[in-house]
């Protein structure tokens, strides 16, 4: 993706959070600007054409204002000839135990041209409802192991067979940069409100090797740039 593009992707899609206030506004735009799962999300076929998307630990909806921004730049014949057209959301339903973000979320999405719903909730007794996108990003680690396993089971059971699970994990066997991500991720928790976190973390080969044992075909993704050892992961039912 050009620079340029990027920019006015950023631009579009952080001005949604300005009536959340300069904190959740400068908070996106940060966010957007510098993370490069962002511009992963726009490569040709990770993400189906169009689709119903879950959201679990959705934070401030970042990803439903990106591909809407996309959608709308797309639309209005402002996208390079050479950049293939974005995924588009049918349906977007986020989750988040971050009331401030859920907040957040909700002021910036309310004019959304797709159905969107917003919860408050912990992920670990959450009812999945039928999606066809279920992401996950930089969520499992605060949760211990068996419930990363339980939650990844019933991602597993909930996927149509068309389906897909994108996931960001963090590589616990990445020395330095690991950690520098672990103290990054924990202090967006405390800025927005929660308390200090516990994190459990595994080596990318043991993401690999759970997902494959519960029964999805994992393909990782490599991310330049933010020099975190975070890992993108792309899994389908078998």
């Amino acid at each position: 993706m050009s620079e340029s593009l990027q920019r006015r992707l950023v631009r579009q899609a952080s001005a949604s959070y300005r009536p959340a206030g300069p904190w959740a506004w400068h908070f996106a735009r940060g966010k957007l600007a510098r993370d490069p799962v962002f511009a992963a999300l726009l490569r040709p076929g990770l993400l189906p054409a169009t689709g119903r998307y879950l959201d679990l630990g959705c934070g401030q909806g970042l990803l439903a204002s990106w591909l809407r921004a996309a959608a709308a730049l797309h639309a209005g014949h402002d996208w390079p000839a050479e950049q293939p057209a974005p995924p588009r959301i049918s349906a977007y339903h986020g989750l988040d135990m971050q009331a401030t973000a859920i907040r957040h979320a909700r002021q910036a999405l309310a004019d959304c041209d797709f159905p969107t719903r917003l919860d408050l909730g912990d992920l670990r007794d959450f009812a999945l409802p039928d999606a066809d996108v279920i992401t996950l990003f930089d969520v499992l680690h605060y949760l211990p192991g068996t419930a990363q396993e339980s939650l990844l089971q019933r991602i597993r059971d909930s996927l149509p067979p068309d389906g897909r699970l994108l996931l960001r994990v963090g590589d616990g066997a990445a020395g330095l940069p690991h950690h520098l991500s672990r103290v990054v991720d924990s202090l967006v928790v405390r800025l927005q409100g929660g308390t200090w976190p516990r994190l459990h973390c595994r080596p990318a080969t043991a993401w690999l090797g759970l997902l494959g044992e519960l029964g999805f075909r994992v393909e990782p993704f490599p991310m330049a740039g933010a020099g975190f050892a975070n890992v993108l992961l792309r899994a389908r039912p078998i």
